[in-house]
């Protein structure tokens, strides 16, 4: 009893000075801070931006989805889609003309109205001529958009230019497809990815860099008011601090379990969920240039990480060996795919017959924090490291916070490595989100990290988003999956165990499959 009474001091005294160094000195707000329910939620790393149209990372998304609404949404729990901003749709024959029914009398966070030229302005910022090559997801999302019309003051229609079998997935995707503000867009121009205004369930109030953000309750939520009066996303790099914190109750939740608090963490009373990850944890060869424009290489360098043993003793079993880009849950994941096994004497054979019987020299790019993916950060590159040592390939790492990473991965010609640590959280549970990370066309627009270019894999991509019948397109897929195998873009790692942590006394906190956290329905007693 004493323990609980200690922790119960702990979590109000930080709750406090949380409130008073986020409500300005405001003594009304420090007053009344045991009346207000405020949620405290830890991730390891600051956002890129708030502005949808301009981020592709998760830490992003996990703040947007709370701050945003999109024409459609997925369920609680999958990615089946359901009304959002359009309570109806339609489509044509022959699936090109799609026409929403907005919900009405719903007003952004400044006050202005949505309505159906809301929805314009933020599809054609999108297009072209208006869209720019660090729109990361505004042509996966709106590449097949032809126009965009408004029929009425509550009535849109998005004509494509072919059907695209992914296109109400997308729509309910955090990048890129949520409805913005138009008003306060060109009220703040460059700097709205740092002041968003949606019409979702709570309001920006302020980021401070490497700290955190703040959000407030909308009152006037179309859904209905949220249960909690404020959250806020606090950054905390490593994954250990973060558990103590959930511990001694300076935060309420968390993500990035690292495998080795679990045991920890639930003798302390805290929850922690386990679920079957939409993920992949992968190596990025950079394929368009010197050494790994050699596919032989590739394959060496496969060869020799062992896998295995990443993911019972890095990840201490809280992962699945990946056998290619998709999750075994997926639509269109091929069982039988057979990717390169850990082999270090064929790892060696290869490396001769690539011209480098003496081995090389490598420089390996990672980031420093964990992530959802990788909850152990640069502890696998240092894995990678020590297994490319054995069969003769020297490695350096570069490590760089997530923020600075981003932006050194992200050219065309990444200058300073020859591979990269990275993964992918699924968007939408569609598999062509996974597969479309090897098309050749998303290279400049930094999707593609491994720079990969096949003309057979862009057209086997192309054929699956014309096809709605997923059968068909599974047999497309698995022809597809088969090319990337034997090329070796990538080494396919893992997929986490998506695992998030609660303090006792919170309710409906749920880790969605696309990685983030509604938190309109969260409740803490």
């Amino acid at each position: 009893m004493r323990r609980k009474t200690l922790f119960l001091v702990l979590a109000v005294a930080v709750m406090s000075l949380l409130l008073a160094g986020c409500g300005g000195g405001d003594e009304k707000a420090q007053t009344s801070a045991e009346k207000e329910k405020v949620f405290v939620f830890a991730q390891g790393a600051d956002p890129r931006g708030l502005d949808p149209a301009y981020v592709d990372d998760g830490e992003s998304a996990k703040v947007m989805v709370n701050i945003y609404d999109n024409l459609v949404r997925y369920k609680p729990d999958s990615t089946e889609i359901e009304p959002a901003l359009a309570t109806s749709w339609e489509v044509n024959e022959d699936k090109t003309e799609w026409t929403f029914h907005l919900r009405k009398d719903v007003k952004f966070h400044d006050g202005t109205p949505f309505n159906a030229e809301a929805v314009k302005f933020s599809i054609e910022r999108q297009l072209p001529p208006n869209r720019t090559d660090d729109m990361p997801y505004a042509s996966f999302v709106f590449g097949p958009v032809k126009a965009v019309e408004v029929v009425d003051e509550y009535t849109v229609k998005i004509i494509l230019k072919e059907p695209y079998a992914p296109f109400l997935a997308n729509l309910a995707m955090c990048m890129a497809a949520p409805i913005v503000s138009p008003a306060a867009v060109e009220k703040y121009g460059d700097n709205y990815i740092e002041h968003p205004v949606g019409t979702g369930p709570f309001k920006f109030v302020e980021w401070k860099r490497g700290q955190h953000i703040q959000l407030v309750a909308n009152d006037d939520y179309w859904d209905g008011r949220p249960k909690i009066d404020k959250l806020i996303f606090k950054f905390v790099k490593e994954n250990s601090v973060r558990a103590s914190e959930l511990m001694t109750g300076s935060i309420d939740a968390m993500d990035g379990v690292d495998p080795n608090d679990v045991k920890t963490l639930e003798e302390n009373g805290m929850i922690v969920a386990k679920n079957p990850g939409m993920n992949i944890n992968y190596l990025a060869f950079f394929c368009n240039k010197e050494p790994f424009n050699n596919p032989k290489l590739r394959q060496a360098v496969s060869h020799a990480i062992n896998r295995d043993a990443i993911v019972e003793h890095l990840y201490q079993g809280l992962a699945q060996k990946a056998n290619g880009p998709l999750p075994p849950f997926l639509p269109g994941y091929d069982k039988d795919l057979k990717p390169y096994e850990y082999d270090p004497e064929k790892a060696k054979q290869l490396l001769a017959e690539a011209g480098y019987p003496d081995g090389l020299k490598l420089t390996l790019l990672t980031y420093t924090n964990p992530r959802p993916y990788n909850t152990v950060g640069q502890k696998l590159a240092e894995a990678i490291q020590n297994d490319l040592q054995k069969v003769g390939i020297d490695v350096e790492i570069k490590a760089y916070p997530w923020a600075e990473y981003k932006k050194v991965v992200s050219p065309v010609i990444v200058e300073e490595g020859d591979m990269m640590i990275y993964g992918w959280i699924g968007d939408n549970g569609d598999p062509d989100n996974f597969l479309t990370l090897l098309d050749s066309e998303e290279i400049v627009r930094s999707l593609n990290t491994a720079k990969y270019s096949n003309p057979e894999v862009d057209r086997l991509l192309e054929e699956g988003r014309r096809e709605f019948d997923m059968d068909k397109r599974a047999e497309i897929y698995s022809e597809l999956q088969q090319i990337l195998v034997k090329d070796a873009p990538w080494v396919f790692i893992s997929h986490a165990t998506a695992m998030t942590a609660e303090r006792p006394g919170i309710e409906n906190f749920k880790l969605h499959p696309t990685g983030v956290i509604y938190f309109h329905d969260v409740d803490k007693k």
